[in-house]
């Protein structure tokens, strides 16, 4: 479960927010999520106001003090202000937003690759970024990058979303893909194979772009290295090599490591492409309705991160696979109201497992590409149980160490379970290296990295062994492990958490990871020794320098890494830097507002004030403030307004760009409104004992906290107290239906799109890790936590939001809750998207929305 409505993701795809970000670094990643920077003033010793380091009341773009609208006096600044249009909101990309992403260097690091979308649209292509250590600079003297384009999508292909297959349509939902064109490509990592290629067929190395219409392949020549100017020379334009029809899609193809085959998943079976042959070999035959092969099953994708259910062996001739059964699960039907009346598209079935049923079965298998029949299946038997507590309920991770170990995690239903096991690919039977216990929950994280060559300084060989993230001491932090799962130590330490693991330099014996050692609300890339076993936090050095988010790849030398950095007075902002000192080498992106994107000017946005507040159990709560212009609307108290998500694994208030560029809280701003956003107790990167807070009981503290804040506002007479309203999406659709419900005497009116209305009706995998097993809690998933429960005590104005085609939370949420609003006499108003899903995507629905959301506030505020 995600926000999505008004997505703040500044990458223009509004791609997933997770908190965490804990991707598997190395060559390709998807270049960044963004958090910011601010300046600590003072307040008390309980709380605090953080000012940006730009002058906070300074509109963006302004050239006076008095704002950047008008002549600059109050009077000509309200009359532009009250004429700006929710269209603001709506569009994107967002201010600031328009830069490469998707960053990662080709094989050996001879040449850096982006996605970028040119011209404020959505439409992607693929660029090589040429790195300059001379040349034009910019106005802090560093050198400028240049793009080449590499590829772009063949004409008609990939450029709207109106004929796609459904499965390409769910798996952009599950990645919150909004990008268009080519949003995906993969480099083989093998040179050309020793005998010639066929005529007319691919040779390697090659770029494969998955695109709607089939698999293309771009074979490209490499010289030299990406920091000194590496080069690439191409002799044609993207081939299709595997097509695919809305009939027939092509789903998860992957590259094998000897870049000479593709493997892809095509109406529920495994199949391998063989390049150089242009031939293609069925390695499964027994998918049927609700059997796949080769793919994750839904919540393995939207709760577990975990987007494929194949992956090649080191050595390339063989494949390990998930089977997922279903056909056990009763369809959840969901209707769509537009198409015709019956037939083909009336309607989709969702094999959807609720909290309490059952869920996939899911075994692993591994097949020989050359022998097929040659199949064997691992001893994971996992799922198909109805919420008993049994062990081995899910397969999270699964792959391969470097001399040809399987390996998964698995976890048991409550989630308090976690073990990594090792299988020999011969037999499939099984070895447990590491078994993690706790009494919360485990959040998966993809910082297992088994290692292939280091050794140790007393000279011991640790090739085969692992690293292996763990919150055991309540913060995630990195372990060091021997070939057969003895710990030799933890190599991090400290009140902070490990966010992501984005290389290990074996050679020199290094690690570098992403985390929260100098600031919960910042990110920054760390060095550490792996020979660090006494996890001493002393030892670990910071890299990057500038306060704020800072997202990195690093490139396969460990000599450069691509740094992504912004803050709240900084869009994104791009630099090729030294990974032995932080030092910027190349600017591959200047982060500014285009002058032509005079949104940020016209709205006189200014960045967020940070605030820190007291829990009512003393825990730190961080804050951020949209305050509205004094010279135009005085000194306060305003009419207020509450953005929340509020739930576990996900983080709101960051030093970021993307709190600045949150067009709707900055088009209440201007407004007149103040806008005030918190990270109550259970939201994430604080520790599992400050997201813990939730365990059993959702919709408590975390209402109390938000409550606290308004408290916390309403005593510096900066809200008004009879005129705060709350609004939110998801989990924050959920919060702020709540909050009319357990705080009417603070919040009058609310907004809950896409709102989970009671947890029974809310998949296995999120809610029974928060809440527990439905037949050992149903007490609370029955009363306390649930909005159905708690609607008759609904007071102030309630507006309900939902797409009639949301998968993930289903309508029926909202239909349950009219009905007790309807029982109880409740008055409420509603907006039906007959076309959308969980994200509103279509302009007019997203234009409409706004207008809607604004009306609302305006007549009940």
């Amino acid at each position: 479960m995600n926000n999505h409505a008004n997505s703040s993701n500044c990458d223009p795809v509004g791609g997933r927010k997770r908190s965490g970000d804990d991707s598997e670094g190395g060559e390709q990643t998807n270049a960044w999520k963004r958090q910011a920077q601010s300046v600590v003033g003072g307040h008390d010793n309980h709380h605090h106001l953080e000012q940006p380091t730009s002058q906070v009341h300074q509109p963006f773009g302004s050239t006076n003090k008095g704002g950047s609208l008008g002549t600059g006096f109050p009077s000509d600044r309200a009359r532009a202000l009250a004429s700006i249009q929710v269209q603001e909101v709506v569009r994107y990309p967002l201010p600031g937003c328009e830069q490469p992403t998707d960053f990662s260097f080709s094989p050996g690091g001879s040449v850096l690759c982006t996605l970028y979308s040119r011209g404020g649209t959505l439409q992607k292509a693929l660029h090589v970024c040429k790195i300059r250590a001379d040349g034009p600079a910019d106005a802090g003297d560093l050198p400028l990058a240049d793009f080449e384009v590499m590829a772009e999508p063949p004409r008609g292909s990939g450029v709207d979303e109106q004929h796609l297959s459904l499965e390409e349509k769910l798996r952009r939902e599950r990645l919150r893909e909004r990008g268009l064109g080519i949003t995906r490509y993969f480099w083989s990592k093998a040179a050309a194979p020793s005998s010639p290629a066929p005529e007319g067929s691919i040779a390697s190395p090659f770029v494969m772009v998955p695109l709607p219409d089939g698999v293309y392949l771009k074979p490209v020549t490499l010289r030299g290295r990406a920091a000194s100017g590496g080069t690439w020379d191409s002799l044609s334009e993207l081939q299709r090599v595997i097509p695919a029809t809305t009939e027939r899609p092509v789903l998860e193809p992957t590259i094998s490591p000897d870049g000479r085959k593709i493997s892809y998943v095509c109406n529920g079976d495994l199949y391998c492409y063989f390049v150089a042959e242009g031939q293609t070999r069925q390695l499964t035959q027994d998918a049927e309705k609700g059997l796949v092969n080769g793919l994750a099953e839904y919540v393995a994708q939207e709760e577990m991160d975990r987007r494929t259910g194949h992956w090649w062996s080191p050595c390339s001739t063989k494949l390990a696979f998930a089977q997922y059964d279903v056909r056990h699960i009763p369809s959840y039907r969901i209707r769509h109201h537009l198409g015709a009346a019956g037939g083909a598209g009336a309607e989709e079935e969702h094999e959807y497992p609720f909290v309490g049923k059952e869920n996939a079965r899911v075994r692993v298998g591994v097949v020989p590409v050359e022998s097929p029949e040659g199949r064997v299946w691992t001893d994971i038997s996992a799922g198909g149980r109805d919420g008993g507590g049994t062990w081995e309920e899910y397969v999270p991770r699964v792959g391969w160490f470097p001399d040809g170990r399987l390996y998964a995690q698995l976890q048991d239903r409550r989630q308090q379970t976690l073990q990594l096991v090792q299988f020999d690919a011969e037999t499939g039977k099984r070895k447990t290296l590491v078994e993690e216990k706790t009494s919360v929950w485990h959040n998966l994280n993809n910082c297992f990295r088994p290692l292939s060559k280091y050794v140790a300084g007393d000279g011991t060989s640790l090739r085969g062994g692992f690293l292996w993230a763990s919150e055991r001491d309540g913060y995630r932090h990195l372990y060091l492990y021997t070939r057969d799962g003895t710990c030799l130590g933890q190599v991090t330490s400290g009140d902070w958490m490990v966010d992501s693991l984005d290389g290990i330099d074996e050679s020199q014996g290094l690690l570098y990871f992403s985390g929260t050692v100098d600031s919960e609300i910042e990110r920054h890339l760390y060095c550490a020794s792996l020979s660090n076993c006494e996890g001493d936090g002393r030892k670990v050095r910071r890299v990057t320098k500038e306060p704020g988010m800072h997202h990195v790849i690093l490139d396969p030398s460990f000599r450069h890494f691509v740094d992504i950095h912004d803050s709240p007075s900084q869009p994104p902002q791009i630099t090729f830097c030294s990974l032995s000192d932080g030092e910027p080498v190349c600017m591959i992106h200047k982060g500014v507002v285009p002058t032509a994107d005079d949104r940020l000017q016209r709205l006189g946005a200014t960045p967020p004030e940070l605030v820190t507040v007291k829990s009512q159990d003393g825990a730190t709560l961080h804050g951020a403030i949209y305050r509205p212009d004094p010279e135009v609307y005085g000194p306060g108290p305003y009419k207020t307004l509450v953005s929340v998500y509020g739930g576990p694994h996900v983080q709101t208030v960051s030093r970021s760009w993307i709190l600045t560029v949150d067009m709707r809280a900055q088009l209440f701003r201007a407004k007149g409104y103040l806008v005030f956003k918190l990270d109550n107790r259970g939201s994430s990167r604080r520790g599992l004992r400050f997201e813990g807070a939730v365990q059993h009981r959702m919709g408590g503290v975390e209402i109390e906290d938000q409550v606290c804040g308004v408290r916390w506002l309403e005593e510096r007479k900066l809200a008004d107290p009879d005129r705060v309203g709350i609004y939110g999406w998801s989990y924050g659709g959920y919060m702020s239906a709540m909050a009319l419900a357990k705080a009417p005497e603070v919040f009058k009116a609310a907004v809950a799109g896409a709102p989970v209305t009671a947890w029974d009706g809310y998949d296995t995998h999120y809610t029974e890790r928060y809440m527990g097993l439905l037949e050992e809690n149903k007490h609370e998933y029955e009363s306390s936590s649930s909005v159905i429960f708690n609607a008759p005590r609904i007071r102030g104005r309630l507006f309900l939001i939902h797409g009639m085609i949301d998968e993930n939370v289903h309508l029926r949420h909202t239909v349950r809750l009219i009905k007790a609003l309807n029982t109880a006499s409740i008055e409420y108003d509603l907006l039906l998207f007959p076309s959308e899903r969980h994200m509103p995507r279509a302009l007019p629905d997203r234009i409409y929305m706004e207008k809607r959301i604004a009306a609302f506030f305006e007549k009940n505020l």
